[in-house]
This record gives C-alpha cells, sequence and structure tokens, in this order.
C-alpha cells in the first residue's frame, strides 16, 4: 500500500512504524485466531453464525430471505462490509467441503452477493471473499462471503 493512499499528509516515521506494526499484528491475530479454530472448533456444533440466524445473537441485517442471511461484519475492513450465510449450513463448513447437494445453495449466494451489491450502492466494484480452511484464514466453520465494497480495493489483497 503506498504511503500516500495512507495518510492524508506526509507521514512521520513513528505513523509510518505504527502503521506498519499494526498491519503485522492484525495478520498475524487473522492467522492465529484461524489456526486455533482449525484445531479446536467442533464442526458439528452451532457457530456464532448459527446463533445470528436464531437471533440469539444481535446482527444489524442487511438482507434475509428464505434461504440467505447477510449482516455487517463486526470489524469492516471497507466502508461497505457484510458478510453473507446460508441459514442452513448443512455440513457446509467451507466450501472446499461442499458436494453435488450443495448446488443449489452455492448459486444463492452469489446470486444474493450482487442483489446485496446492488442494495448497498456498490455500483463502481467490490470483491467477494471466502475464506476456505486454516491457511484461508478461517475462523468460524460455517461457509461465508465477505462483501467488501465503498473504497478503491488494492491488489494483491493478502
Amino acid at each position: 500500500m503506498a504511503l500516500a493512499s495512507m495518510f492524508p499528509r506526509p507521514a512521520t516515521a513513528l505513523e509510518v512504524v505504527s502503521r506498519f506494526f499494526s498491519v503485522v499484528k492484525a495478520k498475524a491475530d487473522e492467522e492465529t485466531a484461524a489456526k486455533a479454530a482449525a484445531r479446536t472448533t467442533d464442526k458439528s456444533s452451532p457457530t456464532i453464525f448459527d446463533k445470528i440466524v436464531k437471533k440469539e445473537i444481535p446482527a444489524t441485517i442487511v438482507y434475509e430471505d428464505e434461504k440467505v442471511l447477510a449482516f455487517r461484519d463486526i470489524n469492516p475492513q471497507a466502508p461497505v462490509h457484510v458478510v453473507l450465510i446460508p441459514k442452513d449450513r448443512d455440513g457446509l463448513t467451507q466450501l472446499s467441503k461442499s458436494d453435488p447437494r450443495h448446488k443449489d445453495i452455492l448459486g444463492h449466494l452469489l446470486y444474493s452477493v450482487k442483489v446485496i451489491a446492488d442494495q448497498e450502492g456498490l455500483t463502481d466494484g467490490y470483491r467477494v471473499v471466502i475464506n476456505d480452511g486454516p491457511n484461508g484464514c478461517q475462523s468460524v466453520y460455517h461457509l461465508h462471503l465477505h462483501i467488501l465494497g465503498g473504497r478503491q480495493l488494492k491488489w494483491p489483497p493478502g
């Protein structure tokens, strides 16, 4: 990331160093959490997302239909950061665990992304992310899609 895009004025050396270490720490925390989740998560137990579907945990819901639920991420990585989940996990803990019976819900999830992006006003584009497994930094084992937009996204992402 170019320094000019991170700071509206020239950055001091302290700001540059501080930003660098906060990014390194955030990435390390995310990787640590994902690896811990892969080791310790009982993939048949209810997830935080199952509890959101049942309205046992509050969330800012932005879209819902009979098959999917979308809500604002509690740690947004862009001005618009929505998490989209299937309401019925049906063994779909991660994309790599999908099988032919999941084709309909996978297609419905992708079409729902388009509906949500339109609703959120993401006319200039957006990114859809699926974290899969520990190396993909998946920390909740309930398939979910991140919809990110509202600013110019950078490449490569990770």
